[in-house]
């Protein structure tokens, strides 16, 4: 059966290794994972059962490109799917999910974001889900690359919504991720399918090139490498490389361009519609060289790459393996050309320091919690102001929070709902009798109405139902909006996500807690920066790098001597060192500092200056306080950018703080 509809729907007469046992785990109604290469076909594994599951698949994406390159796949071949995400319009999604409800659609992909939606909740609470799927799901794991929090809350929302079982997809897991994820979501080691990490097509070399030649030494290379591959036929060398920053793209693009070779920058800088014209450009072989940060690449599923180069270092060992992993799917020989040397280590080790929450911001989230009553509602935007905490690791600290039973989630809601009728309101009201009249009228009454749009006060609604007797309870509320929306009587828009914790121990000591957490994202750093110098380790090894990379994802299967990389062919690298710079000692603290601590004085909410902020400053790094006052318009911000981050805040704590 498997096998028939193998041939059948996708046209392939046998499977790639590895892609049996997953499906004929999950065929079996167990959960199982699957850790596969990119460009391996982790995505068959769910969308072959799902022609033969009794129910709906349902498939969590990080990205949206993920999910509009899968969708892709699917409908070139016939396979009712679907996905619900920001930027469809309200009736788009709507009838998505009609058709959900219906039975007429196999696979829905969302965002894991799209499960704290109060109203997609209560929609997918009826439907009968057969299998989630869980796509990148190393995300899971605080020791993965790319960790996300709302992640941590999968296996509860397999059991709240009852779905039997999960399947794990994962192209850079290393044995402790591999372990997390599984525990997690309780796998059998017998239903983990690894397939190894060894690509012989690739061509592994570690070239390091000082920043100032890099662009020049880039541009030859790739002018070599065009020659030598296309053999003077003029056939495309689709490229991707790969650097830090936005200006360093737009920089790049422009000098690549310069030397006759066509490139065009992509960052997450440019609006939606630029991005997707340039993937579509690209995809379709109208441009064949991209000068991208890590925004590119997540569903770009182009078989024919021949070259991934990293002019600056990659974030981590796991982000190398994944992006290296674009080039040759079509098992043609491809490069990958690591070009960086120490020069943007600075960068990446900044990005780290910055997600540190500081001491004090973690006490003011405790202290707002124990102030909160049985009952914490928060909208994180707020929270992370208040704090000086970024979202993701705000989102972290509330994710431990909840892990150590401190606070428990119980739902989300838009605080904030407004419509703009598409009829008169006294037709509105006509359109019902008796009570539902009386709570229809109760909705226009406890609004209030500007020039097009209605702004529902639920604070008011609550007391005029009780003035009436009526029920006006939310869910009510909610439900009676989506049905005008249906019926195409107004349109809806609702902002302002809150979300709701019950606080299981309010009674904590908020000391002691602030400094177990604090210690905990500065092990956190700890670890992060060490993977930073594993990866530095890694590129200047003498032994085979196609073995040590798959080592570090617990794969022994590899030849000692793969015979096409760097090391082997005796090149070992040594990574440069970045320019030399100006010792710390010659700066002035307070002609740099001087103006902020002026501007925190006048605006900044009695946040303490420790070195930390004062370093954050220096380097460069935004922070929700920063950008409420308006820090990057001062002179000092940046102006120690490129300097090790540690040696700043050092010389802060004793010079300036």
């Amino acid at each position: 059966m498997v096998q028939q509809t193998l041939r059948q729907v996708f046209g392939y007469d046998d499977f790639r290794p590895g892609q049996r046992p997953v499906i004929e785990a999950v065929m079996a109604g167990r959960s199982a994972a699957a850790i596969f290469p990119t460009g391996s076909g982790k995505s068959l594994c769910y969308q072959l059962p799902a022609l033969h599951l009794p129910h709906l698949t349902l498939v969590i994406s990080p990205l949206l490109a993920l999910m509009q390159d899968q969708l892709a796949f699917l409908n070139r071949y016939g396979i009712a799917a679907a996905s619900i995400e920001s930027g469809q319009s309200r009736d788009e999604a709507a009838a998505v999910m009609a058709a959900v409800e219906r039975g007429e659609i196999r696979i829905l992909m969302i965002s894991v974001e799209r499960l704290k939606n109060e109203r997609f909740r209560a929609f997918i609470r009826r439907v009968p889900i057969s299998l989630m799927v869980v796509d990148e799901a190393h995300c899971i794991s605080e020791w993965g690359h790319n960790f996300r929090p709302d992640y941590l809350k999968l296996p509860d929302y397999q059991r709240e919504f009852a779905i039997p079982q999960a399947l794990l997809l994962t192209a850079t897991a290393t044995p402790r991720v591999i372990d997390d994820m599984c525990e997690r979501f309780a796998i059998a080691a017998g239903d983990v399918t690894a397939t190894g990490f060894y690509r012989e097509n690739l061509d592994l070399t570690v070239a390091p090139v000082p920043a100032d030649s890099r662009p020049r030494a880039l541009a030859s290379w790739l002018q070599q490498q065009r020659v030598q591959q296309q053999c003077g036929d003029g056939s495309p060398f689709p490229t991707i490389i790969y650097v830090t920053l936005q200006q360093t793209a737009e920089r790049l693009a422009a000098y690549l361009g310069k030397a006759g070779i066509s490139a065009t920058a992509y960052h997450a800088g440019l609006d939606a519609e630029k991005r997707e014209a340039i993937q579509r450009d690209f995809m379709s072989g109208h441009s064949d060289c991209i000068v991208a940060t890590i925004a590119f690449g997540m569903g770009i599923d182009k078989a024919d790459i021949r070259a991934v180069v990293h002019f600056d270092l990659p974030k981590s060992i796991e982000n190398y393996s994944q992006e290296i992993g674009r080039a040759g799917r079509d098992g043609r020989p491809s490069s990958c050309l690591m070009l960086a040397g120490h020069d943007t280590l600075g960068v990446l080790e900044t990005f780290v320091y910055g997600d540190t929450p500081e001491h004090h911001g973690i006490r003011r989230v405790i202290d707002e919690l124990q102030g909160a009553g049985p009952c914490w509602e928060l909208t994180l935007n707020t929270l992370s102001q208040h704090a000086n905490i970024r979202p993701l690791p705000l989102k972290t600290l509330l994710v431990q929070l909840e892990l150590r039973g401190i606070i428990r989630p119980r739902h989300a809601y838009f605080a904030d709902y407004r419509f703009k009728l598409l009829c008169e309101p006294d037709n509105l009201v006509a359109r019902f009798q008796g009570e539902r009249q009386a709570f229809v009228q109760a909705i226009l009454d406890a609004s209030h109405k500007a020039r097009t749009w209605h702004d529902l006060d639920f604070t008011r609604l609550e007391a005029l139902g009780r003035e009436r007797d009526l029920d006006t309870t939310r869910s009510r509320v909610i439900t009676a909006l989506d049905y005008f929306v249906d019926k195409g009587w107004l349109e809806l828009q609702s902002r302002q996500l809150t979300e709701v914790f019950e606080v299981l121990s309010p009674d904590i000591d908020p000391q002691a807690l602030t400094n177990e957490l604090h210690d905990d994202f500065r092990d956190k750093e700890t670890t992060e920066i060490a993977r930073l110098h594993a990866m530095l380790e890694l590129f200047e090894s003498e032994r085979c790098l196609s073995r040590r990379l798959a080592e570090w994802f617990g794969d022994g299967r590899t030849p000692e001597h793969c015979g096409h990389c760097s090391a082997c062919r005796g090149q070992p690298a040594r990574l440069p060192q970045g320019p030399e710079r100006e010792p710390l000692s010659s700066h002035k603290p307070d002609a740099l500092l001087g103006e902020l601590r002026q501007r925190l004085v006048d605006q900044g909410d009695d946040h303490p200056v420790t070195p930390d902020l004062l370093a954050r400053f220096l380097c460069g790094i935004t922070t929700p306080l920063f950008t409420r006052i308006k820090a990057r318009q001062l002179p000092g911000f940046g102006a120690l950018e490129g300097y090790p981050y540690a040696d700043v805040r050092d010389w802060v704590s004793h010079r300036a703080a």
